[in-house]
């Protein structure tokens, strides 16, 4: 029973921490636009890469 005190410190210190990135995160501007990506990959363009040619090890 003597390390819950600690382990009640740890606790809240890992807390304060993670309440501290939220706010850090949500002040930088992380969170301002949460549709537009998953919208983007829904508009994905699904045309096919121009070949570039043939290459192997002997093509450079």
């Amino acid at each position: 029973m003597e390390v819950l005190p600690l382990l009640i410190v740890i606790s809240l210190a890992i807390l304060a921490l993670a309440v501290w990135l939220f706010f850090r995160m949500s002040n930088s501007g992380q969170f301002d636009d949460v549709e537009g990506p998953a919208r983007r990959i829904l508009l994905d363009d699904d045309r096919p890469a121009a070949p570039d040619g043939p290459k192997g090890p002997d093509r450079g």
